[in-house]
């Protein structure tokens, strides 16, 4: 019962955050707290800002978006910056429409989502606490109460300005129900919730020659016509279109593009002028964020309409672009999973990242800058360090095409090949080849790949496997070695012994004839050209190993066989291409004697307790690694 105790609780909440008064009261809340005035545009900046934002590498990252969007650091820095910002502070684009424009699957409707659930959650709390005129199906807000006449005094007294008018509604309720006495007038503390149309709308067009413009603006209701004798009485009409409801939040337009004109001309006036027309009243005065979202083949021909023209002017267009970074490509996949009813299968380490590499290389356009192909670009976008190329030539990279990540694979598919490969497999565990067999058997069932499209893609999968190839074979070599760690060791000692000799120019002491001799160059030259150390690169690789030493000494540490990396790799590497030929022989035996099969125990028992396989997949990659080794 503890879920009925969770609601008892929730609602129990809920009901200490409601607030009634006066206006008189609401304006002694206001002097305290003058945030509570602010705008929906203001509104929505404040919730994204108040969950945290993080600055990494001169760029700002958003927590609000965090845990749901992943690769779209720039997209979202400059939606929140140019136009959330920007809006909150008063500025014109507050007058504009929200487009959101990119391919499908790309994260528009999340972003929307995230959007919508965050105000009814920020709507809850002391920092995005609502208020609006008790009673009023359009939420109003109480400071349309304040005549137009008397707003400058507000404005030095409480800093805050007033904009809109009140509501035809609202302007008889104050006569008739409390004979003008503004100060008289309830207030109450609203809670956005889509489900109950507070604050925030969805609107979906339908059929053009059905659907009522009425769905937007609300609409008379005849039935009370007999009682208030005209249509043009406010209490005749039903405030009840989305854009009624909306008011004080934001409304999603769903494939706004595709609407009928008649339905669009109604957002000229309500961006521009914060009011609308509805029925036989006055203009009715709207505060709400107005965000839509499409593809770029729509929005093409949306903008070649010369009738839409007027409308152009009132939108600002934000591109969200395909991830393009292959660890948060990951990241998505395996939040769908979690999210799905795959969640109980076993999915081998590599096989979504492997994926992620051919979703990624169908995204990015072919570099023009010199000695970078696309794999590399994939790195460099990635965060890899390659040699050569510094943070300057990834900002370059990225400015060389404007719509990079527009189109591509989409995530969705990628997903689907997935449930297609697990489905086939019958089996609760696939690996990097199964998925990437599933890709490919997939390109001739995806309706929008053209035969050119397929080609590359095909060159995508074949490169995707060869990362995945090298992957495997470090996967296994990691796992080799460790079971050689003593090995590994005295091999690094060794080395570090001869480094030191070198850097200092001095001799060595054989350990058990005592005679003096030079360092042993081919052994360093064997480790070091594991890791593309050149000949060149030598002397100012030792020696930095030697200053990570005495700084290690210094602090009262020891250096040991993981405070280097890359010399930890190129040690692995070694010790694996000197293990190779036992690694041939210990996974591709189909009888393998006792020594040999507690080899092969020891290194499956190593990929499953510290890289994640189990079992079945660690049989797989063994004899996976094996065959690609006897080649």
């Amino acid at each position: 019962m503890d879920i009925i105790n969770k609601i008892r609780e929730s609602r129990e909440e809920e009901e200490q955050l409601k607030w009634r008064g006066t206006f008189r009261e609401y304006l002694e809340l206001l002097k305290e707290h003058p945030h509570i005035a602010q705008t929906a545009h203001s509104r929505v900046y404040n919730m994204i800002k108040d969950a945290g934002v993080l600055e990494r590498d001169s760029k700002k990252m958003y927590k609000f978006f965090g845990d749901e969007i992943y690769g779209l650091e720039d997209s979202l820095e400059k939606l929140v910056e140019e136009y959330f910002h920007s809006a909150a502070r008063r500025l014109d684009v507050r007058k504009r429409i929200l487009l959101l424009m990119g391919p499908v699957s790309g994260g528009k409707s999340t972003i929307v989502t995230l959007l919508k659930r965050g105000l009814e959650r920020y709507s809850r709390t002391d920092r995005g606490a609502v208020y609006a005129i008790e009673g009023c199906p359009m939420h109003e807000d109480p400071l349309h109460l304040i005549p137009p006449h008397l707003r400058e005094d507000f404005y030095r007294d409480y800093g805050i300005r007033v904009e809109g008018h009140l509501s035809p509604l609202n302007v008889m309720r104050l006569e008739t129900e409390y004979g003008g006495r503004i100060e008289d007038v309830m207030v109450e503390r609203i809670f956005f919730s889509e489900d109950r149309r507070v604050g925030i709308g969805t609107f979906s067009p339908s059929d053009p020659k059905s659907q009522d413009i009425a769905d937007l603006t609300g609409s008379i209701d005849f039935s009370t016509i007999a009682e208030y004798g005209s249509e043009s009485d406010p209490r005749a009409y039903r405030f009840d279109g989305e854009l009624n409801k909306a008011n004080r939040g934001m409304m999603e337009f769903q494939e706004m593009l595709k609407c009928d004109e008649k339905f669009l001309w109604h957002l000229l006036s309500l961006t521009q002028e914060g009011n609308f027309k509805a029925g036989r009243f006055a203009l009715i005065s709207a505060d709400e964020l107005i965000v839509a979202h499409t593809n770029e083949a729509e929005y093409k021909s949306f903008i070649s309409n010369k009738k839409n023209e007027a409308l152009h002017s009132r939108i600002i267009v934000m591109n969200i672009p395909y991830n393009l970074r292959v660890s948060e490509e990951e990241r998505i996949y395996d939040k769908m999973i979690r999210e799905s009813d795959m969640s109980h299968v076993h999915i081998a380490p590599h096989a979504l990242r492997t994926a992620a590499i051919f979703s990624v290389l169908t995204r990015l356009k072919e570099p023009k800058k010199q000695n970078v192909d696309l794999l590399k670009k994939m790195k460099l976008y990635d965060g890899e360090e390659l040699e050569g190329f510094k943070e300057q030539d990834v900002d370059e990279l990225k400015k060389e095409y404007a719509d990079e990540g527009m189109d591509g694979i989409d995530p969705r598919y990628v997903i689907n090949r997935i449930s297609s490969a697990i489905i086939r497999k019958d089996v609760a565990s696939i690996n990097a080849l199964d998925v990437l067999r599933s890709l490919k058997d997939g390109l001739d069932q995806h309706p929008s790949i053209s035969n050119e499209d397929k080609d590359r893609y095909l060159d995508f999968i074949a490169i995707a496997r060869k990362e995945y190839d090298e992957a495997a074979k470090k996967e296994v070599q990691k796992a080799f070695v460790y079971s050689y760690e003593e090995s590994a060791k005295t091999l690094m000692d060794n080395y570090l012994d001869n480094v030191e000799s070198y850097c200092n120019k001095t001799k060595m002491r054989d350990p058990l004839t005592g005679e003096e001799m030079n360092p042993d160059e081919k052994l360093m030259r064997s480790i070091e050209e594991q890791i593309g150390i050149s000949e060149n690169a030598k002397r100012a690789f030792r020696e930095e190993i030697l200053i990570r030493i005495s700084a290690y000494a210094r602090k009262g540490k020891k250096f040991d066989y993981n405070s280097h990396e890359r010399l930890r790799e190129a040690i692995q590497k070694k010790l694996f291409a000197d293990l190779k030929d036992v690694v041939k022989i210990t996974t591709s035996t189909k009888t393998p004697d006792e020594s040999q099969l507690k080899k092969i125990n020891e290194v499956i028992a190593r990929l499953i307790d510290e890289h994640g396989y189990n079992s079945v997949s660690a049989n797989e990659l063994l004899r996976y690694v094996g065959s690609l080794l006897n080649r």
